[in-house]
């Protein structure tokens, strides 16, 4: 009698844990749709059978299970057919999404993290919208948390960054929920096992080429001899950053109410207003107008920022305009400070030669550097999920060099992954909804036979793609010019 009332009281724990974050952060409500993520995992395998039990006993909410196939590993179908057969036992609707990413990571240009991510969470979110459901249900819990926040601080991130993972957030109209961000995995582990419930191990997750495994397998292990208790410091840390990261932002928004005039996509404001609050709104007032300026955060980095205060609080210069990157800037006139699109009014014509034997060129017509270096595919392998949008990787051995770095010109075109031919330029940034201010700041590389191979931030070719054969990597970079270099 007591092997049976030891798991029920587990699972009692665990639905009393997760009923009071969802008070407390209002994830859901009575006869709310909520879509289960269960990649077929310990932790997922846990927030489904939890959710169940509380649809069952708690409260009145309709569960959808969606699992996606990344094709990734030869396990996979097996995994999905174990999430499949979970649901079915449950009685809980299936939803299956197949995606073939290594030739979406050849098309994009992400890394394998990245593009998986992307996919996964599209078809998450278009799952919702087609079940009319509120949220989606993540199984992230207290050990990803902890080691979220670890990763972040090692990187510089503020306050922001070091709230960690957030209970619920927003995307496109559908709520993305964590109920079990205070559950830690060894108690989830242990549920499934008291309960009977099969769940598929993913043997990469053991593989410390992966930063965010190195983290948990490595780091946090050799913290733990001088803080037993640091996962626990990291989960407090994330608890009181986010609290008063929210308290932070709403401050913020007051002041962009009161004290930013918007017209015709500028924003303005005056100096003397702006050095009337304390410099920890001021960065945020700053960032929270670039961030309506545009969705891409990833030119906004903290010296950006530091320098649009600065100057702006300074007494000399009173005249000067700061290239923010992402095709924006920052002009400050007298008094008054602006936040506009950059005036690219005019094709500037440019053209340039890159190779090994010169694998850094300035492009000094745009404000950017283009950089290229080699890397063995096993170093590669390792490395390339912190590679982003603005960087390209090709096989060394099909690339024929050198490369040329141009303007566009009337009528280009590249071979895009997926198609048959040839698409126009012109037309994928149409398609992209990239502004038109933008584009003569995007150069075009183009190998020796005068193919354009990749278009930085945008796309790249059907050539010289990345396989499992490729024994040596090129990875080509687009960065902006560091202030000095300019000349």
């Amino acid at each position: 009698m007591a092997g049976k009332e030891a798991p029920m009281e587990h699972r009692k724990e665990l639905v009393e844990s997760v009923m009071e974050a969802a008070a407390e952060y209002e994830l859901w409500a009575p006869h709310d749709t909520i879509v289960v993520a269960v990649s077929g995992g310990p932790d997922s395998v846990a927030l489904l059978r939890i959710l169940h039990e509380i649809s069952l006993t708690r409260m009145p909410l309709t569960l959808i299970c969606a699992h996606v196939n990344h094709g990734f590993r030869a396990e996979s179908v097996e995994e999905a057919e174990l999430v499949r057969d979970l649901a079915a036992e449950l009685g809980i609707p299936f939803e299956l999404g197949e995606f073939d990413i290594p030739s979406i990571i050849k098309e994009s240009g992400l890394g394998p993290e990245g593009a998986a991510r992307e996919k996964r969470y599209q078809f998450l979110i278009a799952t919702a919208h087609r079940y009319q459901a509120r949220s989606v249900a993540l199984a992230h819990h207290a050990d990803d948390q902890a080691e979220t926040v670890l990763m972040r601080l090692l990187r510089g991130s503020g306050p922001s960054g070091l709230a960690g993972m957030r209970w619920k957030r927003t995307e496109k109209k559908v709520e993305l929920i964590r109920p079990f961000l205070r559950i830690n995995k060894t108690a989830l582990v242990g549920f499934c096992r008291e309960e009977g419930l099969a769940y598929a191990e993913d043997t990469t997750n053991l593989l410390t080429q992966y930063k965010r495994n190195a983290v948990r397998l490595e780091l946090l292990p050799m913290l733990e001899q001088h803080n037993p208790r640091v996962r626990q410091s990291l989960l407090q840390l994330a608890e009181i950053a986010s609290a008063e990261d929210e308290y932070m932002e709403a401050n913020a928004a007051k002041c962009f109410d009161e004290l930013v005039f918007t017209e015709h996509g500028k924003y303005t404001l005056k100096r003397a207003a702006f050095a009337a609050i304390p410099s920890a709104l001021q960065r945020r007032l700053i960032k929270l107008i670039l961030n309506y300026l545009s969705a891409d955060s990833s030119f906004m980095d903290f010296s950006k920022i530091e320098a649009v205060r600065r100057g702006t609080l300074q007494e000399y210069p009173t005249v000067w305009t700061l290239d923010m990157g992402g095709g924006y800037v920052c002009v400050r006139q007298y008094d008054t400070i602006v936040f506009s699109s950059k005036p690219l009014t005019r094709q500037v014509s440019y053209t340039y030669r890159l190779s090994l034997t010169h694998p850094r060129i300035k492009l000094m017509e745009i404000g950017k550097v283009m950089t290229m270096r080699g890397l063995a595919g096993e170093v590669f392998s390792a490395q390339e999920e912190d590679y982003g949008k603005n960087s390209a990787w090709f096989d060394g051995d099909d690339l024929v060099l050198p490369l040329t770095i141009r303007s566009r010109l009337p009528g280009d075109t590249i071979r895009v992954m997926g198609l048959n031919g040839s698409k126009k330029v012109k037309d994928i940034y149409i398609d992209d909804k990239i502004p038109s201010s933008e584009r003569p700041a995007i150069p075009l590389v183009c190998d020796a036979l005068g193919n354009i191979v990749w278009i930085p931030g945008v796309r790249r070719s059907v050539h010289a793609a990345v396989g499992r054969h490729t024994a040596s990597v090129l990875l080509l970079t687009l960065e902006d010019l560091e202030q000095g270099e300019e000349s």
